[in-house]
């Protein structure tokens, strides 16, 4: 079934909405990039962290990320976005892919990675979109040109 014009305005802002969470993050502008969250924010991020417990809540994401990567420089790119609307509340699906160049002494050195974000929105209040849940899977990893998720066994 082909979308309703009010339907294709809101999936344009939630690509908006993704677009800023990309580009914030990159510009470590971090207090515009927690308004892209809903308060009560679950992240999961299982194959970068092996760990499935989901994160809850903008602020304890935030500020637990911001330490990890302000001072590393990032590129974000989402692509291929799907979308669909349901009133209030909307899912969507992008391949990712993403560089980080850590610093020396952390021994990744250039690190880049491919895969999918699985994300729920929500129309708050104000009638902004916010990402109300997110899961990002990943297809690779690699570290310096090294593959380290999925992890190589020998």
């Amino acid at each position: 079934m082909a979308a309703t014009p009010e339907e294709l305005v809101d999936i344009e802002a939630i690509r908006q909405l993704k677009a800023r969470y990309f580009r914030l993050m990159d510009q470590k502008q971090w207090d515009d990039w927690r308004d892209v969250f809903v308060e009560d924010v679950e992240i999961r991020t299982p194959d970068d962290t092996g760990d499935p417990t989901p994160i809850i809540g903008r602020d304890v994401f935030v500020d637990g990320l911001v330490p990890m990567i302000d001072a590393v420089p990032t590129v974000h790119h989402g692509h291929m976005s799907e979308i669909a609307v349901d009133g209030d509340a909307a899912t969507g699906v992008w391949s990712m892919e993403d560089h980080l160049w850590w610093p020396p002494e952390s021994g990744l050195g250039h690190m880049w990675g491919t895969g999918w974000y699985e994300e729920t929105y929500r129309r708050c209040a104000d009638g902004a979109w916010r990402i109300a849940t997110m899961l990002l899977r990943r297809v690779r990893i690699e570290a310096d040109g090294a593959q380290i998720f999925p992890r190589v066994v020998a």
